[in-house]
């Protein structure tokens, strides 16, 4: 038989089976031997691309922030509508993807997409005139608000059974309705704490040497 034109497996093909995989079923159900299965290959042959399983991680994790828009940061004309343009499609791509978050709050590591990232931020800041250590610090801040926005649901926290609240907590006694808004409540939470952060930036970048 002919060899086929393009190979059976590539980089790409494995990563986007390996993400769809943690997106069903979380990251405890991606391993080399149900993804092999999942792409009608033997175990062995996924090593041609990833040596172990944390590489694949790795590349599935950067695959996520490939998915971030930095497109503001090409020319941006003011720092605080960069960042907020941003942290925004950060949260989306985190919302799309939310079993990756453990991962990916670990650091970017050696992940292009994740460095192309914390470059483009960074960048902006300091071209802003922002000191470079205070840049590092803001950018690292960004950070733990959007992907602490994205490991969970505040509203999903709170029980439908509005007896849980009746008799101990009086000030929660609407707490069981938060479920039925849960995106409400929580993009609202998102954006609330988004402007509240870039507020207090912008009176610390006032107060900034000329």
């Amino acid at each position: 038989m002919p060899r086929p034109r393009t190979p059976l497996l590539s980089r790409e093909r494995i990563v986007a089976a390996a993400l769809a995989l943690v997106d069903a079923e979380g990251l405890a159900a991606l391993s080399t031997r149900r993804l092999a299965t999942e792409l009608s290959v033997s175990g062995p042959s996924l090593y041609n691309h990833f040596a172990t399983k944390d590489d694949l991680l790795d590349a599935v994790v950067d695959s996520v922030m490939g998915e971030v828009d930095l497109g503001m940061f090409d020319a941006p004309e003011d720092w605080r509508a960069a960042l907020a343009a941003w942290a925004r499609s950060y949260r989306a791509a985190l919302a799309a993807h939310p079993n990756v978050v453990p991962v990916l709050a670990q650091g970017p590591g050696r992940r292009p997409n994740a460095l192309r990232l914390a470059d483009a931020v960074f960048g902006c800041l300091v071209d802003a005139g922002w000191p470079r250590g205070q840049a590092t610090r803001i950018g690292a801040l960004m950070r733990y608000f959007i992907t602490g926005s994205a490991l969970g649901s505040f509203a999903a926290g709170f029980p439908e059974d509005a007896g849980v609240y009746a008799a101990d907590y009086p000030h929660l006694a609407d707490a069981h309705r938060l479920a039925e808004h849960r995106r409400a409540v929580d993009e609202g939470a998102f954006e609330t704490g988004l402007e509240a952060l870039l507020d207090g930036l912008a009176l610390r970048y006032a107060r900034l040497p000329d």
